[in-house]
């Protein structure tokens, strides 16, 4: 059997900091991987340039031009995390046999593509990092994050419990997910839909090496909405639920009001009146936002726009572009 063609994906968005920091440990993995012979000498480091404003590009044509297994792409704009992990993935499908995206921050444990690979060669499609505890997070963080993966789980969608982008996916799984043709985005619970063979790698999460985090929590919570929404119709089968709940609620309401109308005990006054208003409009307008929200999608995903545009490439002409 042939040793196996890795590709290393790796989004960058304002990283200058943090590059020439973990750029050299991303180096040092994948020939030490080499050199055990568990990998061909023709793997590489993938850099994904999501339109940085800094000087993150200039450092990964500079690192390409060092060493041959370094090579890069650049977005033509910020088109946002989960699409640049995804021109990535796309890019190398077609010229590797597996690829591990992991972010750049240095936070995942770089080590771990060792028992990742080892996976794969017994026989899995898919290997998913998975963190083994939360130390390093604060409580809030914490408690945050479990809820929202216990949270989508209840919704019905399909994704690896503590499980972010540290994955690996063999070109044979790459070649079904390019099937998948969504603009909303969510990888996380997209590659489980495409099934295979699975297996799970734990490791511990550490600090960020320099600069500073770009998932503050409102981008983490527009993720986690996104997640939801992208993968499940349950919002709406609650807000049907609610509907019919407080639909009931009114009639009985209504009922009782009649009773009191006609046994002379009723109390001129609107507190009672005005509660009621008030919360139904506050549940339709909950609800209104929900319904919109998909809608939305929908109407982003009937437009076809491409979800990532490869403006720049270390090893070819500037000059070319690619969609996906």
């Amino acid at each position: 059997m042939s040793k196996p063609i890795l590709w290393i994906v790796i989004p960058c968005y304002n990283e200058e900091n943090v590059l020439p920091i973990t750029s050299p440990l991303f180096l040092q993995q994948l020939k030490k991987m080499i050199g055990e012979e568990k990998i061909s000498d023709k793997s590489r480091i993938l850099f994904v340039n999501d339109g940085s404003k800094d000087r993150t590009w200039d450092i990964i044509a500079e690192l390409a031009a060092k060493d041959e297994h370094f090579i890069g792409i650049s977005q033509s704009r910020n088109r946002g995390h989960q699409n640049a992990v995804l021109a990535g993935l796309m890019e190398a499908r077609d010229v590797c046999d597996i690829t591990i995206s992991i972010d750049c921050d240095g936070q995942d444990d770089i080590s771990a593509m060792d028992k990742m690979v080892d996976e794969y060669l017994n026989g899995a499609e898919v290997v998913y990092g998975v963190r083994s505890k939360r130390d390093t997070d604060t409580f809030f963080k914490k408690f945050t994050a479990e809820s929202f993966y216990k949270l989508l789980n209840w919704m019905g969608a399909e994704v690896v419990y503590n499980h972010s982008d540290y994955r690996l996916i063999s070109s044979r799984v790459l070649e079904e997910f390019a099937d998948f043709h969504e603009v909303n985005i969510y990888l996380r619970g997209m590659v489980p839909l495409v099934g295979f063979k699975s297996a799970i790698v734990y490791y511990e999460r550490h600090e960020r090496m320099a600069g500073e985090s770009h998932y503050p929590l409102s981008k983490m919570l527009h993720l986690a909405f996104d997640g939801i929404t992208s993968l499940s119709v349950k919002p709406i089968s609650i807000i049907t639920g609610i509907g019919t709940i407080v639909s009931l609620v009114g009639i009985i309401g209504i009922i009782w009001a009649f009773i009191v109308a006609i046994t002379g005990q009723g109390q001129p006054g609107w507190a009672s009146t005005i509660c009621i208003v008030c919360f139904l409009g506050g549940i339709q307008l909950i609800s209104i936002g929900v319904i919109g929200t998909y809608i939305g999608k929908i109407y982003m995903e009937s437009k076809h726009r491409p979800r990532y545009i490869i403006s720049e490439k270390t090893w070819e002409p500037y000059e070319r572009h690619y969609k996906g």
